[in-house]
């Protein structure tokens, strides 16, 4: 996650995370990414099912009727065993997690353990009731997905009407004045929307959005062929620097931030030390705070079964289930050898990534997307788009 606002439009400086010592139970939600604990932020895919039939789903979500392995209170026990951990983050995710009658119910629990609780939806189900509920518990977050303007949206999603629903959910959290953001995950369909995207979080007055670099994961393996290529990357990377300034001269700033392509740091990095050259040296610091990807240390997942994931992509790595083990003891476990190399992955990394002068703040990128692409989980991201000249050791 790379906070292009907090970065580029200087909306952090390091001296703000230094102040909380860089503690990740005490860091406020938009300096996490630069804690030095890593304690793991947890998403947990409550549930396979979904109301909607997205394209790009990394979950291979089913039909929203039927039964959840975990159950209400084994949820609990789960979120007890996470809070006891010092997981700053609870994020409940799906398929849609607003199909779990007790979605609510096991957020106020996670609050009350004193974690944040956020959740990650498609933001349909946002009813004016359910956003009143949602703000009830103390949620922290609602990140509600869009791939588009309406036409692109609802073809994405494969449901009638999703694009309204959507807005309808954004504004029914606002009413309650629930933090609410947007999440649009990028690619050759839906690029040619990222102004209009901008144009929306202004008008909608929405104070945060994600922009997702595709993984190729779930049925957003499918989509291979659909990722922008390298020179694509680099100019949408530059249209969403722009537009950010935009935003942030005119008196209007959001916090807009990258997610899922670490090579997005050093890429704004090198454009403020064109542009900046001071503030170029704040922003290596804020970098290396960040540590780039942290998939297996900083981040982890548990499926709707149970199953422990380093992230939300990389389900075919499984280093243990939560219903026969607490995940504090699955974490912490040294004997799992792909979670320990995890969690100094730049030793193992190879290729272009091995000897790259970035690899301290880009972690070496997404593992998942490397396997995908190469069938080698340690070999180069495909996605970055950094030149060789760019990263060759000075």
């Amino acid at each position: 996650m790379i906070g292009i606002s907090k970065l580029y439009c200087g909306q952090v400086e390091p001296s703000d995370a230094l102040r909380y010592g860089r503690h990740s139970g005490k860091l406020p939600s938009h300096l996490l990414q630069f804690s030095a604990d890593k304690k793991p932020v947890v998403v947990w895919n409550m549930t396979q099912r979904c109301n909607l039939k997205c394209v790009h789903c990394y979950a291979h979500a089913v039909e929203p009727d039927g039964k959840d392995a975990i159950s209400t209170e084994k949820g609990k026990e789960i979120i007890r065993d996470l809070a006891q951990y010092g997981a700053p983050v609870m994020l409940f995710s799906g398929g849609e997690p607003l199909v779990r009658q007790d979605l609510v119910e096991l957020a106020k629990y996670a609050t009350d353990q004193g974690m944040r609780a956020v959740i990650s939806t498609n933001g349909t189900l946002i009813t004016k009731q359910k956003a009143k509920e949602l703000k009830e518990v103390g949620l922290s977050y609602v990140g509600i997905s869009l791939d588009g303007m309406e036409e692109v949206h609802n073809k994405f999603r494969g449901v009638p009407n999703s694009f309204k629903k959507a807005l309808e959910g954004i504004e029914n959290c606002k009413a309650e004045g629930l933090k609410v953001g947007l999440r649009f995950t990028i690619n050759k369909r839906n690029a040619p929307e990222v102004p209009k995207i901008f144009d929306l979080v202004k008008e909608l007055e929405v104070p945060r959005i994600c922009f997702y670099h595709l993984v190729y994961s779930g049925r957003g393996s499918e989509l291979i062929k659909e990722d922008l290529d390298h020179q694509e990357t680099r100019e949408m990377l530059d249209l969403i620097m722009d537009r950010t300034r935009a935003l942030h001269d005119a008196g209007m700033p959001k916090e807009v931030l990258t997610v899922d392509n670490h090579a997005d740091g050093p890429y704004v990095w090198m454009r403020m030390k064109k542009e900046d050259p001071k503030r170029a040296e704040e922003v290596f610091e804020l970098l290396q705070f960040n540590e780039g990807n942290s998939s297996g240390r900083g981040i982890g997942c548990i499926s709707w079964d149970g199953s422990v994931h380093p992230d939300q992509f990389w389900r075919q790595k499984v280093f243990g289930n939560v219903l026969e083990r607490p995940f504090s003891e699955i974490w912490d476990d040294p004997n799992i050898e792909l979670l320990a190399k995890m969690k100094d992955k730049k030793q193992y990394v190879g290729g272009r990534c091995a000897t790259c002068r970035f690899l301290n703040i880009c972690g070496g990128n997404f593992r998942a997307r490397a396997e995908a692409y190469y069938g080698d989980e340690w070999a180069q991201d495909p996605a970055c788009y950094l030149t060789d000249d760019e990263i060759r050791p000075e």
